[in-house]
């Protein structure tokens, strides 16, 4: 990678209904990818064999959120606003003093590839500090249609 995967930038300005989620531990992540998967059905984005964007979302929304977990200090909160253009997520965690720091030659099967995979997926990510808080964020398209990765 020429770049640095996880550039410090302010979070882009994103309107449209706010899905937060309050986090503590890792174990609670199955019930929370399950409640974002019942509010992306009941917003018109069921399970898709041809597009794939919801699954991509709830992907991303897993990753960021174990990160900020196994990584960051409690508590975590990750907010998925879903707007007309579409998802931005973010997550964000009590250690503003680590930054989100992409695995470097380690061998994928050891872990690590997370923040390589949500670049991948979104059409921009970046992090910041805010009130003593890290934040990690990814923008992911509501089509894989729309889909310019961030990372190419």
């Amino acid at each position: 990678m020429g770049r640095l995967a996880w550039p410090l930038r302010p979070l882009p300005d994103g309107r449209g209904e706010v899905w937060r989620w309050d986090l503590q531990a890792v174990a609670e992540l199955p019930a929370a990818r399950a409640v974002l998967r019942a509010r992306l059905d009941g917003v018109g984005f069921p399970r898709d064999d041809e597009d794939t964007a919801a699954e991509r979302l709830i992907l991303a929304f897993d990753e960021l959120a174990s990160n900020a977990l196994r990584h960051g200090l409690c508590p975590v909160v990750a907010t998925v606003i879903a707007g007309s253009g579409g998802w931005l997520l973010d997550v964000s965690d009590r250690d503003p003093d680590t930054m989100p720091s992409p695995a470097v030659d380690r061998d994928p099967a050891h872990g690590g590839m997370g923040l390589y995979l949500v670049a991948r997926l979104s059409v921009a990510h970046g992090w910041y500090v805010d009130k003593g808080c890290k934040h990690v964020w990814a923008c992911l398209p509501t089509s894989t249609e729309d889909r310019a990765p961030a990372l190419s």
